[in-house]
Parts: structure tokens; C-alpha cells; sequence
């Protein structure tokens, strides 16, 4: 035994500060190549176990089988963050600018008090919003602690023991048998029949059987005597002994991919960067313009600084964070009823924007549950309908296939567990066996009737070399060899042929036939097995003895048949001009079967390449392959080459979605743009890494969200047209009164801000509530080079912010001209003034009703779609001006934003201009309408 295992506090700091989770040498041969005894000597175990001691200063020294726990930021650390947003940073600093004129002014006025808590209100406001609905709807850990099954079984001492999987420790002999879940990674030193699910970990859906016997493979992985943390044991039993705990297994190394990918941000949250950077940098310079003015003009610096933050804070959109969130909120809610449960609220927008979908098969495409589809006896075909473990469907001229399915079905260790509580049919023990079960079953047979009227008297389980697995049963008529497994293997052993109930020669024609029966399964993508039979006397000594002189039966072809939706699901998504990529653990035989099934493939020829492929290639080797058009089959393929792929594609400027269910997928998932996991049977590890969870596992949930994650985005722009037409009539009077040399603005900063908040939030959800248009779908996706402000929508708030601005300037100045008073006499108690800056308020508030409705759609009239078909628009613009009607004749409401009461030709007048913005923006819409809509110039995707 090495020295250090034996070492208590220091090794126990050295292993776990190394990530050592093992006693084995590392200079010594790798642990798949060492002979059994060898494998015990290794690790300092013996065919009896550990004895308690040693277990217990090995636990000390590596520590438990767990997995670390996942890095999470403190709630206050992601409240705080809600702070670093750059409109919340240019309103701080506005607020502690304010805070600091209030505190130089002699006499101070309450006024900028007053503006600076709003302000710093606004921060505040915004903060609890983004943060709320992060937190309500996001889980950022990738943790694969639920993976690790709760208790193992092992030998310690000699006696059989269940413990929790966490005291398992390196040296111990673990106890597998079937149904169990493999609690660490493990060299297997007994096997009987045993056959493992790896799915989890690979993507492959098939069981493979595990041998004790030293392997010449060149890592434990690609092993047959090695098993792994969170697979499955699905027939036979065996001992297998520890060599990998926690962070050092397989699922150790896909953690640390998982944990180590860094969050990539979301198209959405790149535009709405630049966009802030972009504001915050317009409304510091002409607020700085503005303060250099109004100083050279002889104002007083504190009256100068004041105007310059006014026009600083109506540049400012203080609303847009709080409006985005609770937007894209409503996006979350919708998807959920759509069964598409979305953890982030910027994944909404970024599946909207999704280029490529690259999807795994195995529970994603597939329903991860193998299923007999035809069977081939008697040189007939025999169609098997029904998908699934439920023993619902037919099977065409059963009558014909009672000696084949009854043989396979006695030559079976699985059983058929019927519905219980929420569970549905499924199988213990191996997947292909329990599709024989469910085919008998359909064929009107009953096995476990069958197995009890012929119980078995001896066996020869699978052997991975062999390829077969025999049993032998006493029977009424004597003694009976049932066999199956690998056509090629079980038919070298058959001499006859059972064919219409009587017995033929096995020549060279009727082998012939059988062959070619293979090979069209095969083709097809399905897995077949063989049966045959004979007749015994004495048990046979052999496994060679007993599977000779064999009399063939027929075949049965099986699959993991594709989920009934997804076909239509992948129709909608080539309508929509997203390229679908397959990234499969899986052959790729079976990987082109099901993609041709579900429409991914088409083409006579798609281009397949295999793990062992894209390890040959270089960067531009891999990216000439995705630039190809074409469709493209990746098999074979481990975590790492999903990472790399889905990296080389967001390189190539692609909005790359992943979906997955296994612990494999998860690296990708989480480096994808958008990560869509299944909700139903996906791992927890690929749940925990994604973005997006389908709580139904259907992949037609994805058509469903990529649907509405475009209309969120189209929304978005809608109230960005309508936020910032406002911002520009907000800034063009006060310009305006400074060019004029009027000594007041003609809207204050608490003014701006009630506006921003109090009329205008509540609107802006409504755009963002309005449903997809018919169309949304038809189109293809949105070009990575389109910006969120584009051309199309400055143009457009510019026409509605300049509409908006000749309206309020127009009130303004008719109010202050009609009192004849010269504008170097007035100040901010004058009668006339307050209704002047009342009116500059109430005539953007009531514009923006107006705006509101013109916006709604973007060519059409806003009467096609009908002009109060969102009642949620006119409730929130009926609350606004309610709103500004209290702050006009509310006394208190009055002191605080220095306003006057508004007689009914005012509000008459203001509406007026609102009627006058509507029409003008569906003159515009007309004009749109009668030029042919532009060529669309984003990268067109093939299907």
C-alpha cells in the first residue's frame, strides 16, 4: 500500500487541493489494462473489500463521492449588480451631482432635494424590478450532485453492505446489479452478463455489456470493463472496484467544462449595450453643451447645472430597464404556457434570433425508449405499430410470429413494469429486451405467462465477443435452447430454417435471404437482433456446445422511435430559415435514420463526420465544414467536440441554440446563445446548465418559443419607438427656450421623470404584450448585422419624436406669448409659467395615448388590426393622463411639481394635436404600404 493512504490531515489537504480522488500510481499501466489481481494490488483492495479502518482513513484522505457544489453569486451581490447597468450609473451620478448643487446653494432649494431622491428613486425602482424577475425565473447553478445515486452497495470485510454513495471510497468493491445506478467510476473485476446504459454520459442509446477481463483500449472511457458515475446497470450483476470519486470522474471532468464555460451574452444584451453606451454618451455631451451655454449667457452655475440635467435626464430613458424586464417577464410567462419554462429573461429574445439549432437525438429527437418496428420470419415482413414501452399497438399476421416472439421472449432477464402513480410503462433491464416484451405482448402473447410455463433451467449470458445470449427451458415437450443476438453471429451457428412450420436446409439461397432481410433493417437504421432455437437433452456444458446447430427463426428490428411532433416541429423550423445540426454520441446509421424520419435529412448524400473526424481537423478545416451548405450529420461525438462546434459556429456570427438531455450535453448547453434542455427526462445537470427547460420534452415546444422570442423582439423595437419619441419631445423645448433666450425650462426634471415613469412604463408593457404577427414565422432569421437601433426605427422616432416636439413647443410658447409678459420677468412661481410647464407635460402625456396606438403595427393601419384591440394599451394610456389630470389639480401634487390647473380648451386643444400625430403616422404608413417592402438582407440558412 502507497505510504499516503494512511496519511491523515496533510495528504487529506494535498488530495483535495489536487483533485486527487485516487490511490493509483499514475507512472503505472492505465487501469483498463490491468489484469483483476493487478486491480486490487493497485488500489490496495482485495476480493473481501476494505475493512472498515482502512474505508475510514481513506475517506478522510480523498474526502466523500461528491460532486463540488456550483459557484453562485450572493443574493446581494446580484442585487448589486443591478447597479452596474450604465443608465443606472449616469443617473447616480446625476443624483449625487444634484445632492451636491442642493448642498452648495445659498438659500438651498427644496427642489433639487426633491429631484435628487427621485432620481436616486428611479435607480432604486429599476434595481428591485431587473432583480425580481431574475431572480423569480433564473437558477444559474450547474450542479450534478442529484446524478449521484443516494446509496451503493459494496463488500467491506467481506460483507455486503448499502451505504450512501457518499462514504464510497477509492479501493472498494462495488456491488452492481441491475437497475442500479453506477455510484463512482469503476474497474469492473466480475462480470455476469453485465450491460450497461451509458446515455447519460455519452448520448449513446444502446446498453453495452462490460467484461472483467484486462482491454487494450486506449482510455477507461472507450473501455469494456469500465463503468461510470451516473449510468445505469440494465442486466446482469457484477463487482466492480473504485478507482474515481466526486470531481476525478468522468461526470467530475464534464462539471468542470460545465462550470469553467463562460455565460455568453445575448444578442439582446449586446444591443442594449451599445445602445446605452451610445445614450448615456448623446445626453452627457449635449448636457454638457448645455451648461457651457447657459454659463457664456451669464447664468448662475448652480440655475446652469440644473437646466443642464433636465436636459441630460430627458435624454435618459430612466424607464427602458424596468420596461425590458417586465417585457421580456410577459415573454416568460407565455412560453411557460406553452410548456417552455425560460430561466433568464434575455433567453427569450436570443431564441427568437436563433440561426442554428443543434440538437443531440437520444430523448431530444427520440423518445428514449427502444421500440420493435418490424419483424422479418417465415420470408415475410411483419409491421409492429405503437411507439413505446406501452403494450399498445398491433402486429400484422401475428399468427405467424407466436414460436419467434414466445423464444425471445424466454431468451430475456427484462421485465415490463405496468403504470404506477405518475409513472408510465417502463422496463427493468435492458432497453432492447423490454421492446421484445412489449412486441410479444402486442402480439397477443404474455411473458410473463410464458416464462412461468417454461422456467428456465440454465443459461449463458451475453458476452460482448460472443455477440449471443442462450437459456435453456424444461418445456412439455422436452428441453429447449433459446438464443439471440448479432444476425451475423447467430446465423453462422444455424443449419436450419423454421419456414411454414416445417424445417428447411439453411442453403445458400434461404441464407441468402436472410442476409438481405439484415441488411434493409440496417438501412433502415434499426438495431436486429436474431433468434433461433433447438431442442436439448442433456443441458449443454458450453456456451459453444449450446449455440450450435441452431434452427433460425427470424429477425426483429428495433429503434428509439423519433417523438411524433418533432417532424413538424422541423418543418417549421426550415420554414423559418433555421439550420437544424445534429450532434449525437450515437452510430452514425442510426443518427441518419432518425434525421431522415424527422425531416433533418433529405439529401441523397448529407455530410457525416464522426468525433474521430473533428479531431482531425484544424479551426479552418472545421469551419470550411459548417460554411458548407448542405445538411450535416456530427456522430460519435464527445462533450468537447459539442463545445468546439457550437464555439466555431458563434465564430462563423451564428445564434447557436442547443438541446439536450444528457450530463454530456450540458458543457454545450451552456456555452450555446441559448441552452433548451427536457424537462421530463433530461439529466438534471443539462436542466441546471440551460437556459430554457421544455417541461413536455417536445422539441415542437422549440417552433413554439422560437415564435414567440421573435415577436418579443419585435415588440421591443415598438416601445423604443414610443420611449424615445417622447425623449426627443421632452429635449426639443427645452432647446428650443434656450435658443430663445427664455430664462426657465419648459419641463423640469420631476416633470421628466413622472412622465418616463408614470405615463409611460405601463404603455410600453402593453406594446410588449402584443401577440405574434401570422407572419412571424415565414420569415428568416434577422441578420446578426441588423442593429435593435436600426435605420428603420431612429427614422422612426425621429418622425414621431419631431410631431410630438411641434406639438408641446407650441403649447408652451402660445401660453407664454398670450400672457404678453417679456421672459425676463418671469420666474418659477409665475401663474403663467406653471400652466405653461403643466401644458408641456400634459401635451406629451396625451400625445404618447396617440403614439401609442400608432405604433402597434409597423406597416399596416393601425385600424386594420383595430384601434382598441389591445385593451391593456387603452387602460394604461387612460391611466397616464388620469395621472397628469391629479398632477394638475391635485393641491399637493401641485407644490411638488410646481404645476397649475388645465381648463377643458386646453385638454381639448391638446388632444387635438394627439389626433393630428396619429393621423400623420398613417399618412406615413400609407406611403410605406405603396413602395414594395425591402429585400431582406440578412444571411439566408439552409435547411
Amino acid at each position: 500500500m502507497p505510504s499516503r493512504l494512511t496519511a491523515r490531515a496533510p495528504a487529506a489537504r494535498t488530495a483535495r487541493a489536487t483533485g486527487i480522488a485516487s490511490p493509483h500510481d499514475a507512472s503505472a499501466p492505465p487501469v483498463q489494462r490491468l489484469r483483476t489481481d493487478e486491480v486490487f494490488t493497485a488500489f490496495g483492495g482485495s476480493p473481501r473489500g476494505l475493512s472498515a479502518g482502512e474505508a475510514g482513513a481513506r475517506l478522510e484522505t480523498y474526502g466523500p463521492n461528491e460532486l463540488p457544489r456550483p459557484r453562485r453569486k450572493g443574493v446581494w451581490r446580484r442585487f448589486a449588480a443591478q447597479f452596474t447597468d450604465l443608465f443606472a450609473l449616469v443617473l447616480i451620478a446625476a443624483s449625487a451631482l444634484t445632492f451636491l448643487a442642493y448642498a452648495l446653494q445659498d438659500p438651498r432649494d427644496v427642489g433639487n432635494l426633491q429631484l435628487a431622491f427621485a432620481i436616486l428613486g428611479v435607480v432604486v425602482l429599476n434595481a428591485v424590478i431587473g432583480f425580481a424577475q431574475e431572480y423569480s425565473a433564473e437558477r444559474t447553478a450547474q450542479t450534478l450532485q442529484a446524478m449521484v445515486p443516494h446509496t451503493c452497495r459494496v463488500l467491506r470485510d467481506g460483507e455486503r453492505l448499502e451505504l450512501p454513495s457518499a462514504a464510497l471510497v477509492p479501493g472498494d468493491l462495488a456491488v452492481l446489479e441491475a437497475g442500479d445506478a453506477v455510484p463512482a467510476d469503476c474497474r469492473v473485476v466480475e462480470a455476469h452478463g453485465l450491460s450497461v446504459n451509458n446515455a447519460p454520459l455519452t448520448g449513446e442509446s444502446s446498453s453495452v455489456g462490460r467484461v472483467g477481463e484486462p482491454t487494450a483500449a486506449d482510455t477507461a472511457l472507450d473501455s469494456r470493463n469500465c463503468v461510470f458515475m451516473g449510468t445505469t446497470v440494465v442486466a446482469g450483476s457484477g463487482k466492480a472496484v473504485v478507482y474515481a470519486i466526486g470531481a476525478s470522474t468522468e461526470f467530475g471532468r464534464i462539471f468542470r467544462l460545465t462550470d469553467e464555460a463562460p455565460l455568453q451574452k445575448t444578442p439582446l444584451q449586446r444591443e442594449v449595450a451599445v445602445m446605452a453606451r451610445r445614450v448615456a454618451a448623446l445626453a452627457v455631451g449635449i448636457g454638457a453643451g448645455m451648461f457651457a451655454l447657459r454659463l457664456q449667457t451669464g447664468q448662475p452655475l448652480v440655475s446652469a447645472f440644473v437646466f443642464a440635467l433636465g436636459v441630460m435626464v430627458a435624454l435618459v430613458p430612466e424607464g427602458l430597464p424596468a420596461t425590458l424586464s417586465v417585457s421580456l417577464a410577459i415573454g416568460v410567462r407565455r412560453m411557460a404556457r406553452r410548456q417552455a419554462l425560460v430561466k433568464k429573461l434575455l433567453a427569450v429574445e436570443a431564441l427568437g434570433s436563433t440561426t442554428v439549432v443543434c440538437t443531440d437525438k437520444t430523448g431530444t429527437l427520440t423518445q428514449a425508449e427502444m421500440t420493435v418496428t418490424r419483424i422479418w420470419s417465415d420470408g415475410t415482413w411483419h409491421e409492429v405499430s405503437g411507439v413505446g414501452y406501452a403494450p399498445a399497438g398491433d402486429v400484422s399476421d401475428a399468427e405467424g410470429l407466436g414460436e419467434l416472439l414466445r423464444s425471445a421472449v424466454l431468451c430475456t432477464d427484462a421485465r415490463l413494469v405496468p403504470p404506477a402513480g405518475a409513472e408510465g410503462w417502463r422496463v427493468l433491464g435492458d432497453t432492447t429486451e423490454g421492446a421484445i416484451l412489449v412486441a410479444a405482448a402486442k402480439a397477443g402473447l404474455h411473458p410473463a405467462a410464458e416464462k412461468e410455463a417454461a422456467p428456465r433451467i440454465g443459461e449463458f449470458p451475453f458476452d460482448p465477443v460472443r455477440k449471443l445470449m442462450s437459456t435453456v427451458h424444461r418445456t412439455p415437450a422436452g428441453d429447449l435452447l433459446c438464443a439471440k443476438g448479432a444476425p451475423q453471429e447467430l446465423l453462422a451457428r444455424c443449419r436450419r430454417i423454421r419456414l411454414h412450420s416445417a424445417e428447411h436446409e439453411l442453403e445458400a439461397p434461404l441464407r441468402d435471404d436472410v442476409i438481405a432481410a439484415n441488411d434493409t433493417m440496417a438501412a433502415q437504421g434499426l438495431r436486429v437482433l436474431a433468434v433461433a432455437v433447438r431442442p436439448v437433452g442433456e443441458p449443454p456444458a458450453t456456451a459453444e456446445e449450446a449455440e450450435s446447430d441452431l434452427t433460425f427463426l427470424g429477425l426483429v428490428g428495433m429503434l428509439d422511435p423519433p417523438r411524433p411532433e418533432v417532424a413538424e416541429a422541423v418543418r417549421a423550423c426550415h420554414r423559418a430559415g433555421i439550420r437544424i445540426v445534429m450532434l449525437t454520441g450515437d452510430h452514425p446509421l442510426t443518427a441518419e435514420a432518425i434525421a431522415r424520419r424527422v425531416g433533418i435529412v433529405t439529401d441523397p448524400a448529407p455530410t457525416v463526420v464522426t468525433g474521430a473526424g473533428l479531431d482531425a481537423m484544424d479551426a479552418a478545416a472545421l469551419d470550411e465544414l459548417l460554411a458548407a451548405p448542405g445538411q450535416l450529420l456530427l456522430c460519435r461525438v464527445s462533450p468537447e467536440h459539442k463545445m468546439r462546434v457550437v464555439a466555431a459556429l458563434q465564430a462563423r456570427g451564428e445564434v447557436v441554440a442547443v438541446t439536450g438531455d444528457g450530463a454530456n450535453d450540458a458543457p454545450a448547453l451552456k456555452h450555446a446563445d441559448i441552452g433548451v434542455s427536457m424537462g421530463a427526462t433530461g439529466t438534471d445537470v443539462a436542466r441546471e446548465a440551460s437556459e430554457m427547460v421544455l417541461l413536455d420534452d417536445s422539441f415542437a415546444s422549440i417552433t413554439a418559443a422560437v415564435e414567440l422570442g421573435r415577436s418579443v423582439y419585435r415588440n421591443i423595437r415598438k416601445f423604443l419607438a414610443y420611449l424615445f419619441s417622447h425623449n426627443i419631445a421632452e429635449l426639443v423645448p427645452i432647446l428650443a427656450a434656450a435658443f430663445a433666450g427664455f430664462p426657465l425650462v419648459p419641463l423640469t426634471a420631476v416633470q421628466i421623470l413622472a412622465i418616463d415613469l408614470g405615463s409611460d412604463v405601463l404603455p410600453a408593457l402593453a406594446l410588449g404584450a402584443e401577440p405574434p404577427e401570422p407572419d412571424t414565422m415565414d420569415r428568416p432569421p434577422r441578420s446578426r448585422r441588423e442593429r435593435l437601433f436600426s435605420g428603420e426605427l431612429v427614422r422612426r422616432f425621429l418622425f414621431l419624436g419631431a410631431v410630438q416636439s411641434i406639438g408641446v413647443c407650441t403649447v408652451f410658447f402660445w401660453q407664454v406669448h398670450a400672457s404678453g409678459i417679456p421672459y425676463a420677468d418671469f420666474t418659477s412661481d409665475d401663474p403663467v409659467y406653471r400652466k405653461a410647464i403643466t401644458l408641456t407635460q400634459a401635451a406629451i402625456v396625451v400625445s404618447q395615448f396617440f403614439n401609442a396606438l400608432a405604433v402597434r403595427t409597423d406597416r399596416q393601419s393601425v385600424f386594420t388590426v383595430g384601434l382598441f384591440s389591445n385593451p391593456r394599451l387603452i387602460a394604461a394610456g387612460c391611466f397616464g393622463i388620469g395621472l397628469m389630470a391629479a398632477i394638475s389639480y391635485v393641491p399637493l401634487l401641485q407644490d411638488v411639481f410646481n404645476t397649475a390647473a388645465l381648463n377643458a380648451v386646453d385638454w381639448a386643444v391638446l388632444v387635438g394635436f394627439g389626433v393630428l400625430l396619429l393621423a400623420a403616422e398613417e399618412a406615413r404608413k400609407w406611403w410605406v404600404r405603396r413602395r414594395p417592402a425591402p429585400a431582406v438582407t440578412g444571411k439566408e440558412t439552409t435547411p
